[in-house]
């Protein structure tokens, strides 16, 4: 059943340091109309906790977010990226290639890709986000941690309303111009886009390719077993998460919305801060919808609400969660040295992920074979 008390309000917050960083860069280093993609980053959040009942989180694909920002390409290749891939996930899923793909991985590589993203996570949050803003930045990711660490667990006391508290605070004093805010406050709907040929193929070959690896291993395989730990009653589906992936692309290019994915950091943010339900994601796509409806004109100001010190934080205990779940295997030698092998390339080469996943399966079998 889907709540909404203090835990989902404070479970919303736990995927906010890997997601709305990416959303900003996208909005700003590529031009994007900041109301649409919030309105249906916040449409998508919505839809994904009515449909699972569980904090099943939403974000921007991450691999083609680093791409656009990086290289500043159009808005445009992005959307028919977006159609493009969400058209190729429907295929694995409808054919039950997807099914295949993720029975012939063994637990010990999904727990690696879930040490590696951890290890990622952990790196972005205190080399980029916790350094920056100087002093007062680690003054206030030092007052933070120390929050999450006392109240980590804490039903009576959620720890990220306090957390998110404390960065309002700081933003007030310290980042944004109320006036600026309320003067900027208006109504805005998503634009309508058609994906050209063009930016469908070009989006395929130079955005989507990178990107299906990262979310087999991330946004299929990883956050079906994430889900698994976390909700063992819930007998989650490769083929569920499949369509409802292929169903956010295929439909977002045509509002101008970004390419969207499901993330096992994700799940395991808005669970470290409490979540237990839908009710987390409902809130927290709530707070897009709002700021994309009202607040879109503003929105280089009203995002300053959200400090990067304070969101490393928060994804800081992200990533430590992801890295906790390489407990279930550290009874076999042979499954932990794999884990941490396949983590090592996950985070160290391009496209680590997929080269990972591939070699980790690999090696489980050639090992198997030794054995028999």
């Amino acid at each position: 059943m889907i709540r909404f008390d203090k835990n989902e309000l404070s479970g919303s917050f736990g995927d906010i340091g890997t997601s709305f960083p990416l959303i900003i860069g996208l909005i700003l280093a590529c031009k994007l109309d900041a109301a649409s993609v919030m309105i249906m980053f916040g449409l998508m959040q919505i839809m994904t906790g009515l449909i699972y009942g569980i904090p099943m989180s939403v974000q921007p694909l991450k691999a083609m977010a680093v791409m656009m920002i990086a290289q500043k390409l159009e808005g445009t290749l992005l959307y028919g990226a977006g159609l493009a891939i969400g058209a190729t996930m429907l295929l694995l899923t409808i054919t039950g290639l997807l099914e295949w793909i993720v029975k012939v991985i063994p637990e010990c590589v999904i727990r690696g890709i879930q040490f590696g993203l951890g290890v990622s996570l952990a790196g972005l949050a205190l080399k980029d986000y916790v350094q920056s803003d100087g002093y007062y930045g680690y003054m206030i990711a030092f007052i933070a941690f120390a929050i999450g660490l006392f109240l980590l667990g804490n039903r009576k006391y959620p720890p990220a309303l306090f957390i998110m508290s404390l960065a309002v605070i700081y933003a007030i004093i310290f980042k944004i111009n109320i006036f600026k805010i309320n003067e900027g406050i208006g109504f805005a709907l998503p634009t309508w886009n058609v994906p050209q040929k063009d930016d469908i193929v070009q989006g395929f070959i130079m955005l989507a390719i990178p990107q299906i690896a990262l979310s087999l291993s991330n946004s299929v395989v990883a956050t079906r077993q994430t889900v698994a730990d976390l909700f063992p009653e819930k007998k989650l589906t490769v083929r569920k998460i499949g369509f409802t992936y292929s169903l956010m692309n295929v439909v977002n290019p045509f509002f101008s919305g970004l390419p969207a994915c499901h993330g096992s950091g994700g799940i395991a943010g808005h669970y470290t801060f409490g979540a237990r339900t839908g009710g987390s994601v409902i809130i927290y796509g709530g707070l897009c919808l709002v700021i994309g409806l009202f607040f879109s004109t503003v929105f280089d100001e009203i995002v300053k609400v959200f400090p990067l010190p304070v969101l490393g934080i928060i994804l800081l205990f992200e990533s430590l969660t992801l890295m906790s779940f390489i407990r279930s295997i550290m009874h076999s030698k042979s499954d932990l040295l794999i884990a941490l092998l396949v983590a090592m390339i996950a985070v160290g080469l391009p496209h680590g992920y997929v080269i990972g996943l591939v070699l980790g399966t690999f090696a489980v079998m050639l090992f198997r074979r030794q054995l028999l």
